[in-house]
């Protein structure tokens, strides 16, 4: 399974079509059998060789998980670390520091690898959820304290807990993704608008 999160410098139309510019390439790369390190690779080169309205770049974080194995391979372009909640315990994951993307040419990303464990909840952010009138929610301890709902619940409640202390405009995007590895890949899943019923949250 692959997956990703991007944050593009700035705001406004040139802001949104380096996001365009970087997610695309990505995408293209990804489709064409290009590892997380080429996919890397082109978007830096995308936003070197197209940026939009000058000089730019966007941070982002590139995942490729083994099903199997709950392996999960990272890229971390100059993205904030990702939180692991695992059991009781919920921490930042420190990553080898890569530049963004449209930041320098001939530098070769860093790939990692982390070992998830059934039960593990991967929590992926942009700078929104973390700086300014946001820094006032400890996301570490609302990701702990939210690890009996359901991954799109967390989202919902995460994103109000933010929109309440920073909002109703916020000045950053603010974003999050979340990966829960529950192990057994291979049974058989029974869904319901996408979310397996037995998993999901009671209802609040």
């Amino acid at each position: 399974m692959h997956l990703s999160i991007t944050d593009a410098v700035g705001h406004g139309v040139q802001s949104a079509l380096t996001a365009t510019l970087c997610v695309g390439s990505l995408r293209n790369t990804r489709r064409a059998g290009g590892s997380l390190l080429e996919q890397a690779d082109a978007a830096n080169l995308a936003l070197l060789d197209n940026a939009p309205g000058g000089p730019t770049f966007a941070t982002g974080m590139l995942g490729r998980l083994d099903l199997r194995t709950g392996i999960l391979a990272v890229v971390n372009a100059g993205h904030p670390p990702p939180l692991l909640v695992r059991g009781a315990a919920a921490g930042s994951v420190q990553l080898p520091a890569n530049r963004p993307f449209g930041v320098l040419r001939h530098r070769p990303y860093e790939l990692t690898q982390l070992a998830l464990q059934p039960g593990d909840r991967l929590v992926m952010v942009t700078d929104g959820m973390l700086e300014r009138g946001a820094a006032a929610v400890d996301l570490s301890a609302r990701v702990q304290d939210l690890s009996a709902l359901h991954p799109r619940e967390v989202v919902r409640v995460l994103a109000d807990l933010v929109l309440d202390v920073a909002g109703p405009t916020l000045p950053d995007d603010a974003c999050l993704l979340i990966l829960d590895w529950h192990g057994n890949h291979g049974d058989t899943r029974d869904t319901a608008a996408g979310a397996e019923p037995a998993r999901a949250s009671t209802p609040f």
